[in-house]
């Protein structure tokens, strides 16, 4: 599993997922994302690095030399936090496993398909992917994650006009969990695939912290005596995010006035 290094100081590590931008409708997708171009801003500040956890898009297919339209001052924020030389990494989800060279070349964000670890000053590991697939259950993205990362599948797709390829993901984007999500799935217990696996992997190997996305529900919650299972929410409607520095950890929501 491949792993990062951070000596932090005075700075933080900031985490955020399932943005899902360009759902529900362009209006409160556009809304969302001058919201999180607000909080790009302000952590900026103070970040030792960004760490977006998957499905920041509803949607994403990169054709040879296309890319979807929209989501412009989202990736012109991201671009102007790079050439800041501030690092940021993102991590495919369920939703924009699509994700192929486009990030790295364009903005020189390294793309991840599978979970990392993080070692904060030799002392914290971290843990970090989406979490699609992880766990007993979600056998409904286990499916989805087999059959879209086919790339005999991909390469079928990226054969269909822009046009017809897009309006068929956003038709199917229209049935997905966020879309349709009247109110946050409460915390499951033992039924929380999520933590089982978190509980699972700590009982092998020793981490600080598990951070994951997918689930939309911000969770923090204790994995043995000395770890923490956290889940980063989603921006729908909870706006959540998780910052860790030398003093401690915080999951809170974003406000921007």
């Amino acid at each position: 599993m491949p792993q990062l290094e951070f000596h932090l100081t005075s700075k933080k590590l900031y985490f955020a997922s399932d943005f899902h931008l360009g759902t529900p409708s362009w209006e409160e997708s556009r809304a969302r994302e001058s919201k999180i171009v607000s909080w790009l801003d302000q952590i900026k500040e103070d970040a030792e690095a960004i760490f977006l956890v998957g499905d920041l898009f509803d949607f994403w297919f990169e054709y040879k030399h296309v890319i979807p339209k929209g989501f412009i001052r989202f990736l012109g924020k991201l671009a102007e936090i790079r050439d800041a030389g501030i690092p940021v990494y993102f991590f495919t989800g369920n939703h924009d496993m699509w994700m192929f060279d486009y990030f790295e070349k364009e903005l020189e964000i390294p793309v991840f398909r599978q979970s990392i670890i993080l070692s904060i000053n030799n002392e914290q590991k971290v843990l970090v992917g989406h979490g699609d697939g992880l766990g007993p259950g979600d056998w409904f993205y286990k499916f989805l994650k087999l059959l879209f990362g086919n790339p005999i599948l991909q390469w079928l797709f990226g054969w269909l006009h822009p046009n017809v390829g897009m309006w068929l993901a956003h038709a199917w984007s229209r049935r997905s969990r966020i879309s349709n999500m009247k109110k946050a799935d409460p915390f499951k217990n033992e039924s929380e695939w999520l933590w089982q696996y978190c509980k699972e992997y700590e009982s092998k190997e020793h981490h600080d912290f598990y951070v994951f996305g997918h689930r939309h529900l911000p969770i923090d919650q204790p994995v043995g005596d000395n770890s923490r299972y956290i889940n980063l929410g989603e921006w729908v409607s909870q706006f959540t995010f998780l910052s860790i520095s030398t003093t401690g950890y915080e999951l809170k929501d974003f406000s921007d006035g």
